[in-house]
């Protein structure tokens, strides 16, 4: 009869844990690196404004065409501004969710 109710076979269940833990730890750290070494780019405008982010989502560069300048509609190059960043934002999320293993980001 055991006591705890843990069977003769306990410890090496939490030994093949432990091994899983370390191993989805690595596949974390890889993924992590990758992310931060991948660059986006993404445009607006046809090609008018340029963003770039690395899989972290950090904003790495804007580029704009001069031909994108208007100075009685800023509002314009703002609006493309952001249409770029989100769109290049968007990509850096999809990036994540195929190199990160399922349920990681709950566990680190």
């Amino acid at each position: 009869m055991s006591k705890g109710g843990f069977g003769g076979g306990g410890g090496m269940n939490m030994q093949a844990m432990l091994k899983q833990a370390q191993k989805l730890k690595e596949q974390m750290e890889e993924a992590q690196k990758e992310l931060e070494e991948t660059e986006i780019e993404a445009e607006a405008g046809g090609g008018l404004v340029a963003v770039t982010l690395n899989g972290k989502k950090r904003l790495l560069a804007i580029k704009i065409k001069p031909e994108a300048v208007d100075p009685d509609d800023l509002e314009m190059l703002e609006d493309l501004i952001l249409a770029a960043y989100n769109e290049a934002y968007s990509d850096a999320e999809e990036l994540e969710a195929e190199l990160l293993p399922a349920g990681a980001n709950a566990l680190f």
